[in-house]
């Protein structure tokens, strides 16, 4: 993927598929797409161009890129693994108390590989590592371990 910034207009991405197919998006300032995918006999040649609004180009992320069932969702493998975000309220009952209190890993099997604060990322807490209210988890593990560890963490 290579970007070329196009002064007055927005940034174009080019793109060359395994397959070599050049396919090209032009990200305008005013949130419009235009996707671009040219000819395999003259790479020059647009064999395609549609312009999106920002809604459209949105909604074709979104069939690209399903978010599954929860927002919270960042990914899922071939392995049945899933990494997803968990926020503490500041009323739960882990708020000011210690992770390794939690005995999440003991409990769901999920670990849990980074905390977002503010506006801080703290890699691989560990058992030590105090939780607070707002703090957001990203969590990896099964889904049905990963649906436990937001039990444990919602309780109040």
């Amino acid at each position: 993927m290579s970007s070329t910034p196009l002064p007055g207009i927005g940034v174009r991405y080019d793109l060359t598929t395994r397959e070599q197919q050049r396919l090209s998006v032009v990200a305008h300032r005013d949130g419009a797409r235009t996707l671009s995918a040219y000819r395999e006999d003259d790479p020059d040649a647009c064999a395609l161009s549609v312009r999106l609004s920002a809604g459209e180009a949105e909604a074709l992320v979104g069939a690209l890129m399903p978010a599954h069932h929860r927002a919270g969702l960042l990914s899922t493998t071939e392995l049945g693994l899933v990494a997803e975000r968990i926020e503490l309220a500041a009323t739960s009952h882990w708020n000011g108390r210690l992770l390794g209190d939690t005995r999440m890993r003991t409990q769901t099997g999920v670990s849990i590989v980074a905390v977002l604060r503010l506006a801080e990322a703290i890699p691989s807490p560990g058992p030590d590592f105090r939780l607070a209210g707002g703090d957001t988890l990203i969590v990896i593990g099964t889904r049905e371990g990963v649906e436990a560890a937001a039990a444990i963490l919602g309780r109040e």
